[in-house]
């Protein structure tokens, strides 16, 4: 009979340490500002959202440096970026590893845009995407399309590491094409 509670009490626990905590604060939405920032990439250079003002930008956060799902998604941005560049638009990647771990990490996929450390997790409590699972804190995989003017112009959430790019490259077209 002891067995039981013990057993409800272990598989209560290991539901609540498979469930992610995911943060409270809201993810910015359509038309609003493009929340500020300022981290360092994997060369060390300071970069900013203003940096890419007049430019389309495509700021994408992930969760772990060398993780199946976050390198598919580098290599994927990294194979697309001269048609992204064609079309007007930055690629920015923006996990909370740090600057060794993002050089490494674009160093070993030929990475060859900026990826951002946000260490203190402050960028990606602003856009909405910090997450914890046990204690361990992360970005939750979260793209933000943002117009020239530095305005939000799609967000895409529960991103799939293989289409994203491909998704943002077609609404770019169209956002454009609708342009006046």
């Amino acid at each position: 009979m002891r067995r039981l509670p013990l057993l409800f009490v272990l598989t209560l626990l290991c539901g609540l340490l498979a469930t992610p905590v995911v943060a409270v604060d809201a993810l910015p939405q359509v038309g609003a500002s493009a929340p500020a920032f300022r981290l360092q990439d994997q060369n060390g250079h300071w970069r900013s959202p203003a940096d890419y003002h007049g430019h389309w930008l495509v700021l994408y956060f992930y969760p772990k440096d060398f993780t199946p799902g976050c390198t598919t998604e580098v290599c994927t941005f990294r194979d697309d970026v001269a048609k992204l560049r064609q079309a007007g638009a930055s690629v920015v990647g923006v996990s909370l590893d740090d600057t060794k771990s993002h050089a490494e990490f674009a160093a070993k996929y030929y990475v060859p845009f900026p990826l951002l450390a946000d260490a203190d997790r402050k960028a990606a409590a602003e856009y909405g995407v910090l997450s914890s699972m046990v204690g361990m804190h992360y970005a939750k995989r979260t793209t933000f399309l943002i117009d020239p003017e530095g305005r939000i112009a799609k967000v895409y959430a529960d991103v799939d590491p293989k289409a994203n790019s491909s998704q943002v490259l077609t609404d770019l077209a169209a956002m454009k094409k609708a342009a006046p």
